[in-house]
């Protein structure tokens, strides 16, 4: 049996991607390529570093501990952004409403279009990230649609079986109806993987249209009801915590927020509750297919869940199917079970589904049940 010792550090590449510089694989490419240095010396694919050590990239020294807190924010899309840093068309883009970082930058967990609004997540961590977004964290995406033509039983159950697509084999694990009038019909669908338009391309595939389309969960992570369209909020320490935890990864060694940060942290969801406008005071243009869409019905607001961020409730959905994953009691807003979840109430039609990330026999991805008011 060998008596070695662990190598001391962690890989260059992993250290990088945490510090929101891009994924390993890009950072890997940044180390072959020599932009990153080890107190002085070009790096190697592979090398290990310390706290102690002195890691430049591009130049410029990696932030310390202090500087380099991990952040996730919580953003509500309206239609009419993409989620590219720059477009060519002068387009708004999702960063643009973000709040600015000292170091590194803000990494989309996944995408939406142009034309899908809801939730997005942003954080200054590849790792997390990448965790994340992966199909083997097995992390479940709810939407609402409002589906022009008509959908039966059969249309249903063939899009919960398994339909072929252009890029392979995909389906919903659960599909919902949430009411509507005669052939435009709200419904809430569940997949488990981030695929180019995937939510679109399943309905279009049973010839029918979507006209509507806005994420209202990912895993356990709901649209906060007083972060509205075009607003943003950040996480605390505790909740990111959890989130890791939704994700497979350990706890990434989250500092205690400072009476600052703390303060800074608090000021920000006060005036979320206070004001209408987004964040920075711009408030969104809408589009023209918004303004078209607030003319028309919506499905009617369940009454607030609550939203865990670690695994979710167990219970029996809204389609009858059975959820088994553990519950941890805690609410993205930091309160217990028993408590009202200030994160489990969307401003715009979300079922207030209790959340869970796929663990177990909730693999299947199950709309979770809500309480009506």
């Amino acid at each position: 049996m060998s008596n070695d010792a662990a190598p001391a550090g962690e890989k260059l590449q992993k250290v990088l991607a945490r510090a929101g510089l891009g994924s390993r694989r890009e950072m890997e490419r940044a180390i072959e390529a020599g932009r990153v240095t080890v107190n002085g010396e070009v790096a190697g694919l592979g090398e290990r570093v310390t706290e102690d050590d002195q890691v430049q990239f591009d130049g410029k020294r990696l932030p310390g501990g202090e500087e380099n807190r991990l952040r996730v924010i919580l953003y509500n899309k309206p239609i009419g952004e993409i989620c590219s840093r720059h477009d060519p068309e002068g387009r708004p883009t999702v960063y643009d409403r973000l709040p600015r970082l000292k170091s590194g930058r803000w990494i989309s967990v996944g995408r939406l279009d142009f034309n899908t609004s809801g939730l997005l997540l942003f954080t200054n961590s590849g790792e997390l990230a990448n965790k994340l977004m992966h199909p083997s964290s097995v992390i479940d995406r709810e939407y609402l649609v409002r589906i022009q033509g008509h959908v039966d039983d059969d249309v249903k159950e063939r899009l919960t079986k398994g339909v072929l697509l252009d890029d392979g084999q995909a389906r919903f694990t659960d599909i919902v109806e949430s009411g509507g009038e005669g052939t435009n019909r709200w419904f809430y669908c569940v997949v488990m993987e981030g695929r180019n338009r995937e939510v679109r391309r399943l309905w279009e595939s049973q010839g029918v249209r979507v006209s509507r389309l806005k994420r209202v969960r990912y895993g356990s992570v709901f649209i906060p009801s007083h972060v509205r369209v075009g607003q943003w909020v950040e996480m605390e320490p505790k909740e990111i915590d959890d989130l890791c935890i939704t994700a497979g990864l350990p706890k990434l060694g989250q500092r205690p927020l400072t009476p600052a940060e703390k303060e800074t942290l608090q000021r920000q969801r006060r005036k979320l509750r206070k004001s209408p406008a987004p964040s920075g005071g711009r408030t969104p243009v809408k589009s023209a297919s918004e303004k078209s869409a607030e003319g028309k019905a919506e499905p009617a607001k369940s009454a607030a869940g609550k939203g865990s961020l670690g695994k979710g409730s167990s219970g029996k959905s809204v389609s009858g199917r059975v959820s088994a994953g553990k519950s941890t009691g805690k609410s993205f807003s930091g309160r217990g079970a028993s408590g009202k979840s200030s994160f489990g109430d969307d401003s715009r039609g979300s079922r207030e589904s209790r959340g869970t990330r796929g663990n177990g026999a909730s693999k299947k991805g199950n709309i979770k049940p809500s309480r009506r008011r």
